[in-house]
């Protein structure tokens, strides 16, 4: 083993109830196994799912049991590693892939990491503690040397950078194509830059939050408008014929039937939000009579390098996606500020 770390007590922030969390004291975790690559935490971003673990304590059949940590979306610098470990040693800054599959199964071999049978995935509950804490052990597979010019923020925002392109790649041929994002929080504002990189002709948004609606223009949107009951008829006005290719990102039913009706016979409507529901209905008249596709998507599957390039194509938009930041002591002030959307949140931090 190399430069293996004493162990000792460390900050852990944990849910402990709906709406509750304290910050606690937990063993720091230690090099174990051969391939374990032991990352002293910098950064972590808040996700829409951990906020939907912190109000509810659920996302269907994921429940907490607590106590309780969240957070997947991290980066970090290298304190030690096992002894197979190969291409990272300690003091190498590393962006965190929150999936570790099993590479074992029929869906890994498939190349279908994402949908592992064995996947263990940080902050889900039956599955992983998260990254909400000073250190975390992972397997050398699931950790990333940043490049030299990105910083840690940059490297805890790939996360969701990676589900915007895993989500693009997925849709298919996107250039010289008329697309709809509904939705633009940090996932939306992912898919936003990914669709744009691959050449999507016009992208038009539907978003309730006027900052996040400037934002999407800033970002390439050519039309954004609220998710009322004018939004058909504005984005028809623009586009006529109807859009290719729908993105629904805010996992709401309202979202799910203005896709369904914004596309254009075969189009295809793209499911990234998750909803807090159980279930969903869609107009089978509608699917039926335009013959519409429906793609789940689930996370990401092996995008690392595709959001390390998102960063750097677009350094200003993605650097302006962080606009808060909280220290480790305030991080439920953080979650409650995610859940309200107060203060023209986009992606909000919290450092250790």
């Amino acid at each position: 083993m190399k430069h293996a770390a004493q162990q000792d007590a460390m900050r852990a922030i944990q849910l402990t109830g709906i709406r509750q969390m304290r910050l606690a004291k937990t063993p720091r975790p230690t090099v174990a196994k051969p391939d374990d690559v032991l990352i002293r935490i910098g950064v972590v971003g808040v996700c829409g799912s951990d906020v939907h673990y912190y109000t509810t304590g659920r996302i269907g059949s994921q429940v907490v049991q607590y106590p309780f940590a969240v957070g997947h979306e991290c980066a970090g610098t290298v304190e030690a590693v096992g002894q197979a470990v190969q291409r990272l040693r300690p003091g190498d800054r590393v962006a965190v892939d929150p999936a570790m599959p099993c590479f074992a199964c029929d869906q890994c071999r498939a190349g279908r990491h994402h949908t592992c049978r064995h996947l263990l995935f940080l902050g889900c509950p039956g599955q992983s503690e998260g990254c909400l804490c000073d250190a975390l052990v992972m397997p050398q597979t699931s950790c990333f040397p940043l490049p030299d010019a990105l910083t840690l923020e940059q490297g805890a925002l790939i996360e969701p950078l990676c589900i915007g392109a895993y989500a693009a790649k997925l849709a298919g041929s996107l250039r010289g194509k008329a697309v709809g994002i509904l939705g633009a929080g940090p996932i939306g504002l992912s898919v936003l830059l990914a669709v744009r990189q691959a050449g999507a002709a016009r992208i038009f948004v539907s978003e309730p939050i006027a900052a996040r609606r400037t934002f999407a223009q800033s970002c390439g949107a050519a039309w954004t408008g609220t998710p009322d009951a004018n939004l058909i008829a504005g984005m028809q006005a623009q586009e006529p014929g109807g859009l290719d290719v729908v993105f629904e990102c805010c996992g709401q039913q309202s979202a799910l039937d203005q896709g369904v009706e914004l596309l254009k016979p075969g189009g295809r409507l793209m499911l990234v939000g998750i909803p807090q529901t159980d279930r969903v209905s869609f107009s089978i008249d509608l699917l039926r009579r335009r013959e519409l596709d429906i793609q789940n998507v689930r996370r990401q599957n092996d995008c690392v390098a595709a959001g390390i390039a998102l960063i750097e194509a677009f350094p200003r938009e993605t650097a302006a996606m962080i606009t808060h930041r909280f220290p480790a002591a305030r991080t439920q002030e953080a979650f409650d500020l995610v859940a309200s959307y107060q203060d023209g949140v986009i992606k909000a931090m919290v450092a250790f």
